[in-house]
């Protein structure tokens, strides 16, 4: 094994890499080393020489391009490589053992043996970078050290910018680091330096090993292997260790005298969970995945990244003005899959301003009404094209981020896209309803392909169902036995945005959410009052209407409220059965006390629908 790393790596490179006092580490290098067999290996420590080796390098190796903005630059993927490719992402398991049939899983032993065929000699004529992290504030007990290897410069520049580094770490804890590796190879690369041989697209997710395989792909989501790959390998770790992983933004609501409460919050895309994270009245400490830890009998969370691999569609001046402010600062700024313009600046479905007239895009030279081989119309940016920038860019960062002892939580929220059901703000009675009635309910409703019908619900528990690699079952249980013990459990909220009258009108406006958590923020607390009914608690109107004032400048009607948090008994009936259908057929073993929580809900619909009616209004149930 000394040998083998001795012969391929440069003595500087060498020294490095024997700095860190861990021969598991090395075996592991220098296995992959062999197999994949670069031509080149670079160590990466956590200097600013080699980061900035690191940024050149993509720049060199054609996987970014210059853009105007000082420290801006763009990436394209290959046209068909845009998106997590959920078919060929597997969770390995041996021969016997089972996953539920939502998560996408591969038998160990063939897995193993196809993708070291498909890695064997895949970096060939690359240069192999080495680079170390931790997921979690370091010298913490969030910390998780992690190692990947990977023959991607664009893919080892965004982990710089998402991620705290980690060489000191691995130095620090030497022999004892049990760490997660990753190893990556975009594979051949065509002339516009993206992957080339897409039928040989492989994720593999190996839990015996902690370990993760990626081949043939340069979209972030299959290759920046610390994020929801090893976020796969957490949950399993956090799930034998009794912490949590979960795909929770984490903010700090701001109250009164200056109080600052913390805020864990899952939403499926596309309902919403960017926005909150970035609301210009609060501070952010993440926008995607969160540890959470019982410390000193409080529940604690820190926020496993340094940056935002965000979703840029849509992103205006108006909407977003945090995000907005950023993306147009001089910062080092990945796009990806955005069109470059002429004059080197950038430009993205929904942005400010008229769409150019050509350019550069992920489908090469691009002009309006350019289509694709079947004849669709290609837009002016990929419908995914992402931004990946550092935290410290935005102006309401919250001063815990980079906290070794996380920030305590007051309050934790789940959020759908529901356009008939529930109300844009609710508590729960207890921690067991809310995990179960709000956060294992959770649905996403889809928009229509065709015109016309009504949306479609997605099913997706705790917005984290694609990475489950436990049983959904222990999951749930998982999320209920974690109040134990605990001095105070995190009141339970749920959120929706997207609420609609009869007539389709959306019954909120975009900005109202900044209300609904200066309400929460004062539930944690206990400094006002709400109104039982039978999916909950919810706001008064006397409570609301001050703080629409004192936040929004805006009068806020008494109509408003009651249509706003009318209880829909019909809807939430319907949900319900579709949650328990989803619980009887397609999860092994859902526990028991789910479906008591479940019923007891339905059966306080149904008194409040034979003492009231259908849909009661909140001045009725004061």
């Amino acid at each position: 094994m000394n040998d083998i790393l001795k012969e391929r790596l440069t003595k500087e490179n060498y020294r490095k890499l024997m700095k860190i006092k861990n021969p598991d580490l090395h075996q592991f290098i220098a296995k992959y080393i062999e197999h994949c067999n670069p031509d080149k290996v670079f160590v990466c420590t956590d200097s600013a020489e080699d980061l900035d080796y690191i940024r050149k390098s993509a720049l060199r190796y054609g996987e970014e391009i210059k853009l105007a903005t000082q420290g801006h630059t763009v990436h394209f993927d290959n046209y068909k490589d845009q998106a997590r490719d959920k078919k060929n992402t597997k969770i390995l398991l041996p021969e016997g053992k089972k996953l539920d049939k939502s998560i996408n899983t591969g038998n160990r032993e063939k897995c193993l043996k196809e993708i070291h065929e498909i890695m064997k000699n895949i970096m060939k004529g690359k240069e192999l970078f080495i680079r170390f992290f931790s997921l979690g504030p370091t010298n913490s007990e969030f910390t998780q050290p992690a190692v990947q290897l990977t023959d991607s410069a664009y893919v080892a520049h965004s982990e710089d910018i998402l991620y705290r580094q980690g060489y000191n770490e691995f130095v620090r804890e030497g022999p004892e680091a049990r760490f997660f590796k990753i190893v990556h190879s975009a594979g051949e690369l065509n002339e516009r330096n993206t992957s080339k041989n897409l039928d040989k697209r492989r994720v593999y997710i190996d839990l015996q090993e902690d370990m993760v395989y990626s081949a043939n792909t340069q979209y972030g989501g299959n290759t920046i292997g610390l994020k929801k790959l090893a976020m796969r390998l957490a949950i399993n770790r956090g799930s034998q260790e009794n912490w949590l992983t979960e795909h929770m933004l984490i903010m700090g609501v701001h109250g009164p005298e200056e109080r600052v409460t913390y805020f864990t919050g899952a939403f499926p895309s596309l309902c919403g969970k960017t926005s909150t994270a970035m609301l210009d009245n609060e501070t952010i400490v993440g926008d995607d995945i969160a540890y959470l830890r019982k410390i000193n009998k409080k529940v604690r969370a820190a926020n496993v990244e340094s940056g935002v691999f965000g979703i840029i569609r849509d992103i205006n001046s108006q909407d977003d003005p945090v995000i907005w402010n950023a993306l147009h600062s001089p910062a080092e700024i990945i796009f990806s899959n955005v069109l470059m313009k002429p004059d080197g600046g950038v430009h993205w479905i929904g942005k400010d301003g008229e769409v150019p007239e050509k350019g550069i895009n992920y489908s090469g030279k691009w002009y309006k009404g350019k289509r694709d081989e079947d004849g669709k119309e290609i837009p002016v940016s990929h419908p995914n094209a992402r931004f990946t920038i550092s935290l410290e860019n935005f102006e309401h960062l919250d001063p815990a981020l980079n906290d070794p002892r996380g920030v305590e939580v007051g309050g934790m929220v789940y959020g759908g896209r529901d356009s008939d059901t529930w109300v844009p703000i609710k508590e729960s009675f207890d921690w067991k309803h809310g995990i179960i009635a709000y956060g294992a309910s959770l649905e996403s409703e889809t928009t229509a392909a065709t015109l016309g019908k009504k949306g479609v619900r997605k099913f997706n528990l705790m917005s984290n169902l694609d990475f489950l690699s436990i049983p959904i079952r222990k999951y749930i249980q998982d999320n209920l036995d974690f109040a134990q013990g605990l001095e105070k459990e995190p009141c339970i909220f749920a959120v929706n945005y997207f609420l609609k009258d009869e007539n389709g009108k959306f019954l909120n406006a975009v900005t109202d959410k900044k209300v609904w958590y200066k309400w929460a923020e004062l539930r944690v607390h206990n400094e006002v009052e709400a109104i039982d009914t039978p999916t909950g608690k919810i706001p008064r109107y006397e409570d609301l209407k001050p703080l629409f004032k004192k936040v929004l400048n805006k009068e806020y009607k008494r109509e408003d409220y009651s249509k706003q948090f009318t209880i829909r008994i019909p809807e939430n009936l319907e949900k319900l059965e579709r949650i328990k259908k989803i619980y009887e057929t397609q999860i092994i073993d859902s526990p028991e006390i789910l479906f008591e929580i479940l019923e007891e809900q339905k059966q306080r619909l149904l008194d409040y629908q034979n003492k009231y009616e259908d849909y009661i209004r909140p001045e009725q149930l004061v």
